[in-house]
């Protein structure tokens, strides 16, 4: 006499693990781990961050938009013309579907903003064009 035997699960057992153990594109949930750090240098602004739940992407489209304008001894802004808003950007590559990023923006309006007036940067958003997610880091940096 021969044995048989089988290990059966009801049919929606079996379908819940399937699903439970599947991959799922609604697990890819594109953002910003913390908040970006913003560091500025001379006449620049430095936007760096993290951004995860990217599934399988190859690559992120990251820009920084921000308002640079010069500021006086007394916090006026002495021309209209030293307030503009600049931008910059890049592609960085996804790793098990996170992305490190560095973004540096530079400011170059003339007048150029010289002593004793300083380069105050606000309203930096970093956007992430390919999924449609930013933040917003009012400032002033």
């Amino acid at each position: 006499m021969r044995r048989h035997s089988a290990f059966l699960l009801p049919a929606g057992v079996a379908i819940a693990l399937v699903g439970f153990l599947a991959p799922s594109a609604e697990a890819v949930s594109p953002h910003f781990v913390g908040t970006p750090s913003v560091t500025t240098s001379g006449s620049s602004l430095t936007v760096k961050g993290k951004e995860a739940g990217l599934g399988n992407q190859q690559l992120v489209d990251i820009t920084v938009t921000a308002d640079a304008q010069c500021v006086n001894k007394g916090g006026n802004k002495p021309a209209a013309e030293n307030k503009q808003a600049f931008g910059g950007g890049g592609q960085f590559p996804v790793q098990n579907g996170k992305a490190n990023f560095s973004v540096t923006v530079t400011a170059d309006f003339q007048p150029k903003c010289s002593p004793p007036m300083t380069l105050v940067w606000s309203n930096v958003v970093v956007t992430d064009t390919g999924n449609g997610i930013f933040v917003t880091l009012p400032g002033p940096f």
